[in-house]
């Protein structure tokens, strides 16, 4: 029983008779709830007392969950079902035995612990994530309490719908890869790193399990799949049945004679949704929406540039196997595809800041022995991380990673407010702190490579609503909207500012890097040259990097562009 009704996770007030103290006075029973605070079982129907300056816990109550209770002359023990210590009581005084204080410093910061677990899963909403750790549903997650307010600045921004939808309660399929769901996103109006515009999305209609690809063209799609079907016999050991049905919409990239002959030849059923109902494909359609909020979320979190929607898409698959649960189930589709439980203790936030440990380089005795970087992935085929390395540009896996998961976090303001100015971004420096961290790593998606920026301290903020006799100037004249400036503080973040004279003075700005590698891979990608042997008897022609800045009506920079050229004086 306890008297403080922040304690209290769900609570029922009613009125239940009376408690008698040892003194004889008597206190009334007003509710009865459930307590869960860290590192204490879950306390149900647990007494809400008006007036009770103590919370108590029945030894009895505490015995019916496994857990046991020893008792000696100058303190008591609450031992886990294994043996192990869950949590150590002094005796007092007054001969009653009183929990450590700790346990007021958790509930303290439950909210914090909470957030933590909610960035590093990706955003996953509170209810379901309190619900992972109270079943017990994955390794590694502690039990979590439920969130004063439970709103998310970023959630708000990436998920925020006009209406809710109801959520399926029915199983259509009795074991894996009877049906797959399937789906083509795109084009996306930003061009990732790696030139892909398009995801191919399938989803096990049983485990909803969910596989994702990349594509740069709709014509790629078969071979993705095809690729799928030999991933997916590989990886169950023809121990299970084949694939039995596949369904999608009418797209010319799922309708095709070549689709047709390869599903005929497997004994694949191929379903279609009807001309304009996607409700049909609702599985897949539902995938689609949830894998954009989540990587949305992600990107908004961090402020990681748009450019980086393919890696954020892929974390968020990856992570979405791992913790949400198959409707009308306690399970995991991780665990309903792999039969096993997905463990989550190695998850951190994406785009955070981390500490690689320079393994590679032989270094000094007083060099920096890690270099920064930004978390962006989980490695494909070993148990490390992938990081964004700030010193050498470049993307490489390593298990040797120190993870930052905190994050400086801007203050709330009033809605009628807009930026005035945007701060300047601060070089990047690396860190000596070292450190590893253990990776389990069941099963990961493909990941591309993306730089990404970090903006420290918050912009200042001014009122956008002023008295009429304070506005100097014609009042009926036009200005700015919010929206332009918008567009003008994206340009400035994401774009250099300046126009190197050669190329070493472009390797030191990010953005020009970007744009030299988008130079290179367009070039990989339009196989503009090949290799040959050098000619003995003729003259090599040189190469130079051109570096320009596109510029809008307003004269705002809203591009760097590198272009490499042969130069002509050396071309006759």
């Amino acid at each position: 029983m306890a008297g403080n009704k922040s304690f209290f996770e769900t609570l029922v007030m009613e009125e239940g008779g009376n408690v008698t103290f040892g003194d004889g006075s008597k206190r009334n029973v007003v509710g009865k709830g459930t307590i869960s605070v860290p590192e204490l079982p879950s306390l149900s129907n647990a007494l809400f007392v008006d007036g009770l300056k103590a919370n108590l816990i029945s030894i009895s109550h505490l015995s019916d969950e496994g857990y046991s209770v020893l008792f000696s002359k100058d303190y008591c023990s609450i031992l886990k079902p294994d043996g192990q210590t869950l949590l150590k009581g002094m005796r007092s005084s007054d001969n009653c035995y009183c929990l450590e204080a700790s346990i007021v410093s958790n509930h303290v910061s439950m909210d914090e612990q909470i957030e933590l677990w909610h960035e590093r899963l990706g955003h996953m909403n509170f209810r379901d994530l309190r619900t992972l750790g109270k079943f017990n549903c994955v390794r590694g997650l502690p039990k979590l309490g439920k969130k004063a307010n439970g709103i998310c600045g970023p959630c708000q921004q990436g998920k925020q719908t006009k209406s809710m939808h109801k959520k399926g309660k029915y199983l259509t399929t009795k074991e894996p890869l009877e049906l797959l769901h399937m789906d083509l996103m795109g084009p996306m109006q930003t061009e990732s790193l790696g030139g892909k515009r398009y995801i191919f999305v399938c989803v096990d209609d049983f485990s909803r399990f969910t596989w994702t690809y990349f594509l740069r063209e709709k014509s790629e799609t078969f071979d993705k799949f095809k690729m799928l079907c030999n991933k997916i016999k590989n990886e169950m050991n023809s121990n299970i049945k084949s694939i039995k049905r596949i369904r999608s919409d009418h797209g010319r990239e799922f309708e095709n004679a070549t689709f047709e002959t390869f599903c005929n030849g497997l004994g694949i059923s191929h379903e279609f949704s009807a001309p304009r109902t996607p409700q049909q494909n609702g599985v897949v359609e539902r995938k689609n929406m949830v894998l954009q909020e989540m990587a949305r979320v992600m990107l908004l979190n961090n402020n990681v540039p748009r450019n980086l929607w393919a890696k954020a898409i892929n974390t968020a698959c990856y992570i979405g196997n791992r913790v949400f649960l198959r409707p009308s189930t306690r399970n995991t589709s991780y665990e309903l595809w792999k039969g096993k439980r997905p463990n989550v203790s190695y998850f951190h936030t994406f785009g955070s800041k981390c500490y690689i440990l320079n393994d590679r380089d032989q270094l000094g005795k007083f060099d920096a022995k890690s270099d920064e970087g930004i978390f962006i992935g989980y490695a494909l085929n070993s148990r490390a991380y992938r990081v964004f390395n700030l010193k050498t540009l470049s993307v490489m896996e390593s298990s040797n990673v120190v993870f930052d998961d905190t994050r400086l976090k801007s203050n709330d303001h009033e809605e009628e407010v807009i930026f005035s100015d945007v701060s300047p971004l601060e070089e990047v420096v690396v860190s000596p702190n070292v450190g590893t961290s253990n990776v389990n790593n069941d099963d990961t998606q493909p990941i591309d490579r993306v730089p990404l920026l970090d903006s420290k301290e918050p912009a200042p903020w001014v009122r956008k609503l002023h008295d009429k006799e304070d506005i100097i100037g014609e009042v009926n004249e036009s200005v700015k909207t919010r929206r332009q400036l918008a567009n003008l503080i994206s340009y400035t973040c994401y774009t250099s500012q300046i126009e190197p004279k050669n190329v070493e003075e472009a390797l030191n700005d990010e953005f020009l890097v970007l744009a030299i590698q988008e130079e290179l891979n367009q070039f990989e990608r339009n196989e503009v040259w090949t290799l040959v042997p050098r000619p003995k008897t003729t003259n090599v022609i040189g190469t130079k990097w051109i570096f320009r800045n596109k510029s809008d009506e307003d004269g705002n920079i809203v591009r760097n562009k590198a272009r490499l050229v042969a130069q002509r004086v050396l071309s006759n």
